[in-house]
């Protein structure tokens, strides 16, 4: 049996970031991850907010672009557009990875190919067993403060605290093709984040995206619930369609399929059990209008730390003071996100209202990009203001 002071299941930004800060404070900590590279099967637009690097200390390098400029399609096809930030692009296996080699060098110990197996809860301390990739073995840690960053494929069902029986029916199928171009796209290609709102043959919603990177563009899309891989190519094929005239007409391209789980719906409602964390897109943390959650990963990740480096020898308050912490900052937010999400769905003309108030209101565009909590009582109201605006016009539409 061996034992550690904090244990982290997976290495994505959650699970990476609340190593690094972790291991800066003189806390001994493992990371298990099950992949035998970091971040190599991660599959995500990775779109970042602006100033991601400089509020996790990250260097600009793996920043491919810094995109000035989003642009939101209604169902119609028409374009909404206005600035951000500027926002960045980047890829998962880049930016994990990079989070990943920081933790090391802070002092934390990372095993890959360690498959998470079960857990159990004892006095003091929770014992994971885990299934080592390379030997064959079965292995177990004892662990003061564990924190589970296992992404949209936990299944943490096993603990009555921590179980939601609803957590598969916020699950969205994704699935995506890196562009290899043979000469560039349209210089807007390379300005503009881009997210498509429309419904599927079948009727259901789905979310697509355009991302530049620095050696390809990111072209795919999610649909709530699982649907047959037949139809799953052909909606993405239409969406190709769709864009390539606009952005690359005429230009060949080499293709990389790619394809996912991502979660978008209501974050879990309990994210500790005792001394047991959950954190990052297995929290639910995720912006459920736009898949937006790799901020809100790596910021359960700091304050996993930060509350394990607060209370080092009583580990259930330090539960406490994490899940108090996330709860404070990101839930009311996310739920509100939800909430939007779905009225907007039950009459997808309402897209077109919400895009073109953000497109037409520089001031509200700019608002919604910071977090809530930090929002002076004036932009508060305004929110106000304007939500009752797009309520009134939206029911109309």
């Amino acid at each position: 049996m061996e034992d550690v002071e904090f244990l982290i299941v997976g290495c994505g930004p959650a699970g990476a970031q609340a190593a690094r800060e972790a291991a800066r404070q003189g806390i001994e900590t493992i990371v298990l991850e099950k992949d035998a590279v970091v971040g190599a099967k991660r599959v995500c637009a990775a779109g970042l907010r602006p100033g991601f690097c400089k509020t996790f200390d990250l260097p600009r390098e793996l920043i491919h672009f810094d995109t000035p400029r989003m642009a939101l399609f209604d169902e119609e096809g028409t374009c909404h557009a206005f600035p951000v930030g500027p926002a960045h692009t980047t890829t998962r296996e880049e930016l994990d990875g990079t989070m990943a080699e920081l933790a090391l060098q802070a002092g934390a110990q990372l095993r890959t190919q360690s498959l998470y197996r079960k857990h159990r809860v004892g006095r003091d301390s929770t014992t994971v067993e885990y299934a080592d990739l390379q030997s064959g073995q079965h292995k177990q840690i004892r662990a003061r403060n564990v924190f589970f960053a296992t992404g949209a494929t936990a299944r943490l069902d096993t603990d009555e605290q921590l179980a939601f029986p609803k957590w598969e029916d916020g699950l969205l199928t994704c699935y995506q093709y890196r562009l290899y171009l043979a000469r560039p796209a349209e210089p807007i290609a390379y300005q503009t984040l881009e997210l498509h709102y429309f419904r599927a043959a079948n009727g259901r919603q789905i979310v697509a995206w355009m991302f530049p990177k620095r050696d390809h563009l990111t072209v795919g899309l999610g649909v709530m619930g699982k649907m047959p891989g037949k139809e799953l190519r052909a909606e993405l094929k239409g969406f190709q369609a769709r864009v390539a005239p606009r952005l690359y007409p005429g230009i060949a391209s080499r293709i990389k399929e790619e394809g996912h789980l991502l979660y978008g719906g209501r974050p879990r409602p309990s994210i500790v059990s005792g001394s047991l964390m959950v954190g990052g897109t297995a929290a639910g943390l995720v912006d459920a209008t736009n898949g937006e959650g790799i901020f809100e990963a790596a910021m359960s990740g700091r304050l996993a730390a930060d509350a394990v480096a607060t209370h080092p020898n009583a580990p259930n308050r330090a539960a406490q003071r994490y899940n108090a912490g996330v709860k404070g900052r990101f839930y009311a937010r996310l739920k509100h996100r939800d909430t939007l999400m779905r009225f907007l769905e039950r009459r997808p003309r309402r897209f077109g209202v919400l895009f073109e108030q953000l497109a037409t209101t520089p001031r509200f565009a700019e608002i919604l990009q910071r977090e809530d909590s930090y929002l002076p009582i004036i932009d508060r109201f305004y929110l106000y203001g304007q939500a009752l605006k797009f309520a009134k016009n939206a029911i109309r539409a």
